[in-house]
This record gives structure tokens, sequence and C-alpha cells, in this order.
């Protein structure tokens, strides 16, 4: 089987296209299971498995206590959603013949380590995630600017970010 890509953005608008199609034709194809195993490696580095991808590794910065060979989970959350908001980007340009010359995601949070280090009660995760996204293109401010929109409505990484879910961790 051959892949056309589609030559604006080097996406696969095709493939997105009948992965929608196949979804207005039956809904439960749209109920996806994703999955990662997480093995330590000693210390505070990890690795990460997901598919059949090499592993991705975690470690912690010198000042935390790791040996900073790898980002750090909170670092890679940050990376997650730029690389979901990335591929928004790509596949809306795409979709609406918009030509990308360059993205640029730039995500900083803010994150009190008091709870982490067993130092207060209180919420361990981020305070505040700021993205900001810079785009070269020839679209007009208003094309671009809609783009902005529909991919910050659809971003499944963005969503889960910002509502509470429900998430188990059990020993066993």
């Amino acid at each position: 089987m051959t892949t056309t890509i589609n030559k604006l953005n080097s996406v696969d608008i095709e493939a997105v296209g009948q992965l929608a199609g196949a979804i207005q034709a039956d809904p439960s194809v749209a109920g996806t299971i994703w999955k990662s195993t997480v093995d330590w490696k000693g210390g505070f580095r990890s690795e990460a498995k997901s598919r059949d991808f090499a592993p991705v590794p975690s470690d912690e910065p010198v000042a935390l206590g790791g040996d900073d060979t790898a980002p750090n989970p909170v670092e890679q959350l940050l990376g997650a959603l730029g690389n979901c908001l990335a591929v928004g980007y790509a596949a809306n340009a795409t979709a609406a013949g918009i030509e990308l010359q360059s993205l640029r995601i730039e995500l900083e949070g803010d994150l009190d380590l008091h709870t982490f280090l067993g130092l207060a009660d209180g919420h361990a995760g981020y305070e505040t995630i700021q993205a900001r996204v810079s785009i070269e293109s020839e679209a007009s401010a208003d094309e671009i600017n809609e783009l902005h929109r529909k991919v910050v409505a659809t971003s499944p990484v963005g969503h889960t970010l910002q509502r509470a879910i429900p998430v188990s961790v059990d020993l066993g």
C-alpha cells in the first residue's frame, strides 16, 4: 500500500480524512486506548516505552538528586502539550490550505516544589502553564487566528490538562 503525502506541510491529510470518515460512519471507532510502560533504570532515571518506538528516557536535574541525563517528567509534560499542539497546527493548517513556513511553541510552567519534597501538604503539580505559539506563514491574520482557535479547541493533551480527570495508581 502506498501512502500519498500531501505536499502541503508534509501531512497525509487523506489518512486523517479517512479516519474522520470512518468515525462518522461508526462512532465506536473513535474510542481508542493509548499505552506506555515505564521501567526504572536506577537513581531517578527511567524509560517510557510506547508501541514499537525506542524508549524515551527521563531523569531529574542534579539539583533534584538526578544525573541530568534526560528531561524530567514535568518537562516531558510540557513537551507533550507542545507536540500535541504542533500536530493540531499541521493538520488543521493543511486542511485549510495554509502553508506553514515555520511553527515554534515555547512552553513554561510554574511549579512549587514544597509538596513534592514533603515540606508541605498541597498541590504538587503545575500551577499554570503558558504556551507561546509563533507561526510563519503567508496566510492572513484572520486565517491564522482561526487556525489557532481550532487547534486550542481540539487539542487532546490541552483538554486533558484543563480538566480534572480520574487517575488511578494501583499497586499490584
